[in-house]
């Protein structure tokens, strides 16, 4: 399953898949799997996307023919009737192919409607559809597709898409399975055990695996971060996907994403263990389970295996980018994905070459990566996309790939998902021109996927020598960057390049195939999977709509793909059958890439919305007689030079923030920094005020800003600090207030600022948030009354570097304490 880099030479997860084995544990030869055809039997030689086009996108389609001038073709509607018509342009030999092609474009078309056919010198196209709902029913199939991965609950037959679907929950510990809720590690590795329930079957077999789980879950959330920008959130948002919490006001895709989190954070090493704050690298099987195997009829041991640094960084990369994106829907949950995803950064930098090695392979794939530069530069990202702080912003600027031009993603190489993120989610702090030079790389890239799709008889962000192991995965992920390019820039290419390489995995191809199973008239079914096994077992079902096949592998690893395909061209080396597990497996990563390229597909364009000015942070807190700053940018790339406006619209006169920017085409995503200030005053009532940023051809924003007044008060308070615990750059305190006032104090609000880079991860018994070096807590709700001489008390985790001095000055409701 994992994609081979040969940049990188990093092994392929072939050798965890030994179908000898495998079919020898169910009785089975090879040649007992030779039911279908080699999927080289093509129907037609006029290529399109069996799906069928948007109206506002390219529209082409590719002939195979040797002939040597150009052919007449005819676009008919329904009925038959010729409704475009035109001549072919001669491509010739398309190396990846090894076939002759012309070229057929009729993005001049501007109706719409289903049943279209195209005719090419007697030939016909299989139908398709012109529609701009083309892809709703992909963008949720390939997201359900994860529902019916998950481990560790009962598939519902009513989400699934049917009774053939429906199964009990798998490794519950319910025999014959061992169960994850207490699992064991391998021997010699920890003589404790772990709940390790929950999370998503990786691929066609039963293992769960932290690398893979890592760059899945940050496809699916970061699809709906790039949707929130653009607007198209709501398509994602609640009730839109076949999941179980649907209605619990949470987006669904989050929801999905939520169950390989939760696993995840399960993954990492208690506190007190050796090793404490990594993750296992991964958890299967003792022995390779036999094909076909349903979840709930798994008897093997399940085994937890050795933390490695690269699990650990997907941790902390993951977990960061929950932290962001859940905060709106359950804080709680954000903070405990910001806890672990700091302690998981905390280990990783403690222990950065524990590698997994690539022997580890009997039962699971092996997963391993010898350089984790890439997942620390990742890691780093994520951190300083959530928390803006220093420590992070400098891992950022000094890994080596910050500077180096964006290669091709994958589990085991993803610097570029943080320069996604960089480039894209406001408020990094990063410097302007860092942001703009990964931009850059960003769009350079995308043109080399452009200028190697423009040399080709079937036009994908992919050279003839790239079909390896995952190949529709590369097409996906390098379909992604060009889709960033199109946010970035606004420039149709990019988005025409990336629909174009939907395409390509929808029928245009060389082997006339859809690699989605369910869409196309021809379309890839006999995945190799345990339980979705229908070729080897007729009561079982076939993979669901929306399952992604990994695709052509010049290659040839494994004995069926040898049998069936020797001296195969490497666009036309894949067969579907189930004992090709070298092209023919399933995975989450591959899935999640086609989730989030059919999401980016599926959202309506029309005229573009004004762009939205984003202000980060949304909420500051300013001291009197000082300033803190709000980064300003804008959504969307305008149309031209836009001038934004910041004012104060309400509130206290005191505080001020007045600032005229203007935003080009060209650095509309690049934050100005706004200065906010109170100003000195003798009251002790702290004031607030709300701002709006906005101006002609911009949505307006608006953010508050609240002073931290300094004036003292009677004293009506005592307060005491106690640090608890320490260790390394972490520690827990109690604070505990006491009204020493002759009246009630009802719903109380303790405030100080910390001297240092002290960042609080979590609390207890108060709802405590940070805000740069401020800290306000709030009462818990139950102990929100403080009786005369009565007392409530708190506590807190928290990070540091350098000194950990205590707080100097603590108020309670504006007063100073003693």
């Amino acid at each position: 399953m994992p994609p081979v880099t040969p940049a990188r030479g990093v092994p392929r997860r072939a050798a965890a898949l030994l179908t000898g084995l495998v079919l020898a544990a169910a009785g089975l030869s090879a040649t007992a799997l030779t039911a279908p055809a080699s999927a080289a039997a093509a129907d037609t030689p006029v290529r399109v996307n069996q799906l069928g086009y948007l109206p506002d996108g390219p529209k082409r389609a590719t002939v195979v023919s040797a002939a040597t001038a150009p052919l007449g073709w005819q676009l008919r509607d329904p009925a038959g009737a010729v409704v475009a018509s035109g001549t072919t342009a001669v491509r010739g030999a398309d190396q990846a192919s090894g076939q002759s092609t012309h070229l057929v474009d009729f993005g001049a078309y501007a109706g719409s409607g289903s049943g279209y056919t195209l005719g090419v010198d007697g030939r016909t196209s299989h139908p398709f559809d012109i529609s701009p709902s083309l892809y709703d029913s992909l963008r949720a199939d390939s997201m359900s597709f994860f529902y019916q991965q998950r481990s560790g609950i009962a598939i519902d037959a009513a989400l699934a898409g049917g009774s053939a679907y429906a199964r009990p929950a798998g490794h519950l510990g319910v025999a014959p399975n061992k169960g994850d809720g207490d699992v064991p590690c391998q021997a010699g590795v920890c003589d404790y055990r772990v709940d390790a329930r929950g999370g998503w079957y990786d691929a066609g077999d039963h293992g769960k695996y932290v690398v893979n789980g890592g760059i899945s879950v940050w496809q699916m959330v970061n699809s709906f971060e790039r949707a929130r920008r653009s607007g198209g959130d709501a398509a994602l948002g609640d009730a839109t996907l076949r999941v179980p919490e649907r209605g619990n006001g949470t987006p669904d895709v989050l929801d999905e994403a939520r169950w390989e989190l939760e696993f995840l954070l399960r993954m990492q090493v208690p506190a007190g263990k050796p090793m404490a704050g990594m993750a296992f690298h991964k958890m299967h099987d003792a022995r390779w389970t036999a094909l076909p195997t349903r979840p709930e009829l798994d008897a093997e041991q399940r085994e937890l295996h050795k933390p490695s640094t690269a699990a650990t960084l997907n941790l902390a990369a993951s977990a960061a980018q929950c932290a962001r994106a859940y905060e709106p829907y359950d804080a709680a949950f954000a903070a405990r994905c910001l806890d672990a995803a700091r302690r998981a950064w905390t280990a990783a930098k403690a222990n950065p070459d524990v590698l997994a090695p690539a022997s580890d392979n009997t039962g699971g794939g092996a997963y391993e990566d010898a350089d984790v530069s890439d997942e620390f530069y990742w890691a780093a990202a994520e951190l300083l996309a959530t928390t803006g702080e220093p420590q992070y912003r400098d891992a950022v600027t000094s890994s080596p790939h910050h500077a180096r031009p964006v290669d091709g993603f994958w589990w085991g190489g993803t610097a570029t998902l943080g320069r996604v993120t960089l480039a894209t989610v406001p408020g990094t702090g990063l410097p302007a021109d860092d942001t703009a030079r990964l931009r850059g790389l960003l769009t350079s890239a995308a043109d080399g996927h452009l200028s190697t799709m423009a040399g080709q008889g079937y036009p994908v962000p992919l050279p003839a020598a790239g079909y390896a192991w995952g190949s529709n995965s590369a097409v996906t992920n390098n379909a992604m960057v060009m889709a960033v390019a199109y946010e970035l820039t606004g420039q149709q290419r990019y988005r025409a390049g990336a629909l174009e390489s939907l395409d390509y995995l929808l029928g245009r191809n060389a082997l006339d195939l859809s690699y989605v199973t369910g869409y196309g008239e021809r379309h890839s079914e006999n995945q190799h999977h345990r339980f979705w096994a229908h070729q080897n077992d007729p009561s079982l079902p076939h993979p669901p709509a929306g399952s992604f096949a990994g695709g052509p592998n010049a290659a040839l690893e494994d004995p069926v793909a040898r049998e069936k395909l020797a001296g195969c061209a490497p666009a036309a080396c894949y067969v579907d059958d189930i004992g090709s597990y070298s092209t023919n497996e399933v995975a989450i990563n591959w899935n999640a890439s086609l989730a989030w390229l059919a999401a980016f597909a599926a959202e309506r364009r029309g005229a573009p919305a004004a762009p939205a000015v984003q202000v980060a942070p949304a909420a500051v807190t300013v001291p009197e007689g000082g300033s803190v700053q709000v980064g300003v940018r804008l959504s969307a790339a305008p149309a031209r030079d836009v001038t934004v406006t910041v004012a104060r619209s309400s509130g206290d006169q005191d505080l001020s923030a007045a600032a005229t920017l203007v935003f080009t085409p060209a650095d509309w995503a690049t934050a100005q920094q706004v200065p906010v200030s109170a100003a000195q005053d003798a009251d002790t009532l702290p004031g607030t005020a709300t701002f709006t940023a906005g101006g002609p051809g911009v949505r307006s924003a608006t953010f508050t800003a609240t002073e931290a007044d300094d004036d003292t008060a009677m004293a009506s308070c005592t307060v005491t600090y106690r640090i608890d615990n320490a260790w390394g750059n972490g520690f827990t305190a109690t604070v505990s207030v006491r009204n020493t006032g002759t009246s009630a104090v009802s719903g109380w609000t303790l405030g100080w600022s910390f001297a240092g880079d002290q960042r609080i991860g979590n609390a207890w018994n108060a709802a405590v948030s940070q805000s740069g070096s401020t800290v306000t807590a709030r009462d818990a709700g139950w102990n929100a009354t403080l009786e005369p001489g009565g007392s409530a008390s708190f506590g807190f985790q928290a990070t540091y570097s350098g000194t950990n001095a205590p707080p100097a000055r603590f108020t309670l409701g504006g007063s100073v304490c003693s």
